[in-house]
């Protein structure tokens, strides 16, 4: 009896040992989980640009770029782990209506009508068409059969995506960008030119919005709840209110390997020899793979954007499914998976370039909301506010101003005073004009909330 009491005692001991252990793997696995899911092909792209038309003001170039590109994003999961699961939870407060069309169009826009058709074409395009060298649709149209048939199969099981995203796809990814990474800085032994363009007077804007319009601070707010289900699905060893610390701390280091991949991509930009002459990051990129390593350089490129590609979409299609899926439970997740992987296949096939010039004002229109709430979220949370006047005046105001950008630029004859009043606030051509009216109104509804907890602690 004494040997099986003693048996039977010895588990609670180590229990917590192994909780730990998991815990620890499970917040590794989910850090590299959310870096391949920010990182897809314009990820990869955009730094070299900026760094070749940086030249040698990249100091403050990279600067702006990593608070767009990392900070935000980084910024925007952590307000979706504090405000509860996904982003109904968090965009609700502004009203019902509020809480279910803007999240669901961002997951839309992000997601089957944009992200994901993109993920596929841009792998298309890259990696595989200039290998056998076709212009013919039939060549497209069957790769991207097969890739979205492996994104949905590895987002197949609900709360798994960790396994296959953060154990295998995005350590594969990483060898492969710092194999270009450290090639290209060993070789290249060009000085860096002169500043182009925005970033000879303003590098610190410039590169702030082109590490904005990543749009990774949108995709955060999709993410969030992929990243909250990691820590809480299985045997992790981590409560579903230790997820929100966790969730902060995968954030981190997934903005951390992020910031070193952007800083060691935009140095290749910026020591390419003629750097500053490409347009397109994906060409300065396979041309300095060529260099650097030769055919297998341009292989070894066309494998690193298919990875990223496949890492983003599967992202993109499990956040998505999963959304809707707690939105309408009668939609299962597994139906809308396939639902979205047929709406980005036949996109990606057929009509991306006409999708994309209605997309991207959709995109641009959702952001200064994104980023409004966000904020909004901390703000209220810091503080402890009990009403929603502050954050309700945040949304909405950030979302009448970000409507009326988008008919002063998109509708014909808007009427001359209307665009006059847009010009009047700080950063309106540079798409930041939203910012100083927003914090205003943000400000007037904070004064309301203080007001009211000051009245009911009398």
């Amino acid at each position: 009896m004494a040997a099986k009491s003693a048996h039977t005692i010895s588990p609670p001991s180590a229990e917590p040992h192994k909780s730990k252990q998991a815990g620890k793997v499970s917040l590794i696995a989910v850090s590299l989980m959310l870096f391949s899911m920010f990182f897809g092909a314009g990820n990869l792209i955009f730094p070299p640009v900026m760094g070749a038309q940086a030249g040698t003001a990249f100091t403050p170039a990279i600067t702006g770029f990593l608070i767009g590109g990392v900070l935000l994003p980084v910024i925007s999961v952590f307000a979706i782990a504090v405000a509860g699961a996904d982003l109904r939870d968090l965009s609700s407060r502004a009203g019902k209506v509020f809480g279910v069309i803007f999240p669901s169009a961002v997951y839309l826009s992000i997601g089957a009508i944009y992200g994901v058709p993109r993920t596929g074409a841009v792998s298309y395009s890259t990696a595989i068409k200039p290998i056998i060298n076709s212009e013919g649709i039939l060549p497209s149209i069957i790769f991207n059969a097969v890739f979205f048939t492996v994104a949905v199969l590895l987002c197949w099981r609900e709360g798994k995506v960790v396994n296959y995203l953060g154990k295998i796809l995005t350590p594969a990814l990483l060898l492969l960008l710092v194999l270009l990474v450290t090639r290209a800085l060993s070789v290249f032994e060009t000085a860096p030119a002169a500043p182009q363009g925005d970033y000879t007077t303003q590098p610190i804007n410039a590169g702030l919005l082109s590490g904005y319009m990543t749009m990774d601070s949108v995709a955060a707010l999709a993410f969030g709840i992929v990243v909250v289900n990691a820590f809480t699905f299985g045997r992790t060893g981590i409560s579903r209110s230790g997820a929100t610390t966790h969730t902060g701390i995968a954030a981190l280091i997934a903005g951390a390997l992020l910031a070193a991949v952007y800083v060691g991509l935009g140095f290749v930009g910026q020591l390419m020899p003629n750097g500053a002459s490409y347009s397109d990051g994906a060409a300065l990129l396979s041309d300095a793979s060529a260099l650097t390593m030769g055919s297998v350089g341009r292989y070894a490129y066309g494998l690193t954007v298919l990875l990223a590609c496949m890492t983003t979409a599967v992202g993109l299609l499990a956040a998505s499914a999963e959304f809707f899926n707690r939105l309408a439970p009668k939609l299962s997740y597994r139906a809308l998976l396939i639902v979205f992987a047929v709406i980005g296949f036949a996109f990606a096939s057929y009509g991306l370039e006409t999708l994309l010039k209605i997309s991207a004002p959709l995109i641009t229109f959702l952001y200064p909301i994104a980023i409004a709430l966000v904020f909004a979220t901390l703000l209220s949370h810091a503080l402890r506010l009990r009403s929603n006047f502050m954050f309700t005046f945040a949304a909405w105001g950030a979302t009448l101003w970000s409507a009326l950008t988008f008919a002063s630029e998109h509708v014909k004859n808007m009427p001359t005073p209307l665009t006059d009043l847009l010009a009047l606030s700080p950063g309106q051509g540079a798409q930041l004009g939203w910012i100083l009216p927003t914090a205003l109104v943000a400000g007037l509804g904070l004064i309301v909330d203080l007001t009211k907890s000051s009245r009911a602690k009398i």
